[in-house]
């Protein structure tokens, strides 16, 4: 089978033909139909994400697909089943065998597109909105990179829980597509972003996916008592959070990463995505996908996301 390969952090990523392998003791054989890119997979790819996989892997976090077989000790996934899948790796190939745990039913009528774009990107808003931030309905919400696929899940998520969305992100072609998803205040670019959320009467929760001075000046745009999360750092670079700020206006960062919630609380992953899923099924939630790549132009796919020219979500097709 294909498979994008990462051999060696300091080389290119190659499409190789690799042994397909069956699945071990809880897993299930997956033929993937649909793989969401993430900006993790560039971390990954480079050796800077927080999980660095043995070498040779394949990246991917996040599949869609039809089960082709089952492991020993597999109990609720049978062949045939259509499934959405949090890898963690092994994504962007044409097969892959993963953790049954991190397996879950879609929808018959969901698209393989739609639910390769719900794991990681929906999950991550949505855990980090409910369970950690605790978003209240009339609350105000500032979304920076608001265009790109796990920011433009927060401003649907913030209106879906009752939120007024303020949506930051670099163009105005951008934040078209915040305002489709729901954004009530668009603010383009980010020399003003400061004085241009003070001046709509400040944030109650930031969900920053940039870092560097967005999230500096996000962070000071905070009301008092207010709640940040730092969930990306597209930018590049990782902001230093000064402690007397956080006590002068009693003000809350929460660290959020979905990966450790698989590992330590996996139960919140999967009521999630039950959620998530529901409210798919009812028509409260439309992945925005921004482009649709055969494996072969891959590469092309993870540029989108490395020059943040990406709007809504990248997905691969590895059968294409």
């Amino acid at each position: 089978m294909r498979a994008i390969r990462v051999g060696d952090v300091n080389a290119h990523p190659e499409i190789t033909e690799i042994q397909k392998l069956d699945p071990q003791a809880n897993e299930i054989g997956v033929e993937v139909r649909a793989c969401g890119l993430n900006f993790a997979d560039l971390l990954m790819i480079r050796g800077r994400y927080q999980e660095k996989p043995a070498l040779p892997f394949t990246p991917g976090l996040e599949v869609a697909g039809v089960v082709t077989s089952v492991g020993s000790g597999v109990t609720g996934f049978a062949t045939g089943d259509r499934v959405a899948v949090y890898a963690g790796q092994g994504g962007l190939a044409e097969h892959g065998c993963f953790d049954a745990a991190r397996a879950t039913h879609i929808p018959d009528a969901m698209p393989f597109d739609h639910a390769a774009a719900f794991p990681v990107a929906y999950g991550t808003s949505h855990i980090a909105l409910n369970h950690c931030a605790r978003l209240q309905p009339g609350e105000t919400l500032l979304v920076t990179g608001a265009a790109g696929g796990v920011g433009l899940t927060a401003v649907e998520m913030g209106k879906l829980m009752g939120a007024r969305v303020i949506a930051q992100a670099r163009s105005a072609d951008k934040l078209a597509v915040t305002k489709a998803a729901g954004a009530d205040k668009l603010i383009e670019g980010s020399e003003t972003l400061r004085e241009a959320v003070k001046a709509l009467g400040g944030a109650d929760v930031v969900y920053d996916t940039i870092g560097g001075d967005v999230f500096t000046a996000a962070f000071r745009a905070t009301n008092p008592g207010g709640r940040v999360l730092p969930i990306g750092f597209a930018g590049g670079e990782v902001p230093q959070i000064p402690a007397n700020h956080l006590l002068v206006k009693n003000l809350t960062v929460i660290g959020f990463y979905i990966g450790g919630y698989l590992k330590h609380f996996p139960q919140v992953i999967t009521d999630s995505m039950a959620q998530l899923f529901d409210w798919y099924t009812q028509g409260k939630l439309s992945p925005h996908i921004g482009q649709t790549l055969p494996l072969a132009e891959y590469d092309q796919g993870l540029e989108l996301l490395r020059s943040r020219q990406a709007t809504g979500k990248v997905i691969i097709r590895p059968q294409d």
